[in-house]
């Protein structure tokens, strides 16, 4: 009997003890957009705390295409071991809604870990262009309907649907302009189109430079980063999007890998260097179990899935 009880502990040790080592070699941050982005901004920052906190490196891989949707299908389709890690993007929660036929079902298939980091998108205009306030805007598209020009990153970006979103609310026809180069600033800037809703971090110092004009930001409050600029809800009662990452893993990876990784990035996100860096970028981290931060990533496919179904949107 008792080497039977020894033998059935056995399989929980070695678990544990293996869990515990974990990682002995290098481990993948899988980003599925390019160098540069906004997710792959945060993975450097997230990979270069983990790999000096557990002494292995954690090379971002990038993957673009398909919205995300390759980098993530390379994570599903890795072993569960730890070694493989997704940078999740809130394009995943819009992508589940837009893209008909997935090889995967993002929330059976990845486990969300930790997050989100969190930043608002900030609708920016031309200086040149009249208004200067929401209001001024709404009333000078609802005068000109079908003549503003909508810049965004692509059919189903978050760019795209914070727009879509705002023409839902507030009543107003725009024309959208979609630029999968990802140089909607520089059109927006050269007067190819007339508002952009753009991540904060790449749009900020565009910003404080003059070369754009900041009419609201999409948070429900006003964004430490630029304090006089208000919030779209001031103007567009309900009106909250965001930009947002975090790090996932494959589904059945050992839960003690996953507890320890969301330790370790909770620790990062406590951390006061990465905090201020994250604010100089206009971001926030939030400190989640993997749990609520799953609960997080479902609420955000249900809300974007509804401004999907409304205007009737599909992946090009």
């Amino acid at each position: 009997m008792h080497l039977a009880a020894g033998g059935a502990s056995l399989p929980a040790v070695s678990r544990i003890a293996w869990a515990q080592a974990y990682p002995t070699r290098p481990v993948r941050l899988m980003v599925g957009f390019p160098a540069g982005s906004t997710s792959d901004i945060y993975a450097r920052l997230v990979g270069q705390w983990l790999s000096e906190r557990l002494a292995q490196p954690f090379v971002v891989e990038n993957r673009p295409g398909a919205g995300g949707n390759i980098g993530t299908a390379a994570v599903v389709n890795a072993p569960p071991d730890g070694y493989t890690l997704l940078m999740i993007a809130s394009a995943n929660a819009i992508n589940a809604t837009l893209y008909e036929r997935l090889n995967f079902d993002f929330l059976r298939d990845i486990a969300p870990i930790a997050g989100p980091i969190a930043n608002p998108y900030v609708m920016v205009v031309n200086p040149s262009f009249p208004a200067k306030t929401v209001l001024e805007f709404v009333a000078y598209a609802k005068a000109n309907p079908g003549k503003i020009n909508m810049g965004s990153a692509g059919v189903g970006s978050t760019l795209h649907l914070s727009g879509e979103l705002f023409k839902l609310m507030t009543g107003v026809d725009m024309v959208h302009v979609p630029n999968r180069s990802g140089t909607q600033l520089t059109d927006l800037i050269g007067g190819q189109v007339q508002v952009v809703f753009n991540p904060l971090p790449s749009a900020i110092e565009l910003i404080r430079a003059g070369k754009l004009r900041a009419l609201a930001v999409s948070s429900a409050s006003r964004w430490p980063t630029l304090p006089d600029v208000p919030t779209l809800n001031e103007f567009v009662p309900g009106y909250e999007a965001s930009g947002w990452n975090g790090v996932g893993v494959p589904k059945n990876t050992p839960i003690e890998i996953v507890d320890k990784l969301n330790k370790e990035t909770n620790a990062g996100f406590a951390n006061s260097d990465i905090k201020a860096r994250l604010a100089d970028l206009g971001a926030t981290a939030v400190a989640n179990t993997p749990d609520k931060f799953k609960t997080f990533v479902a609420g955000e496919i249900e809300k974007w899935g509804k401004v999907i179904r409304a205007a009737n949107l599909r992946a090009e």
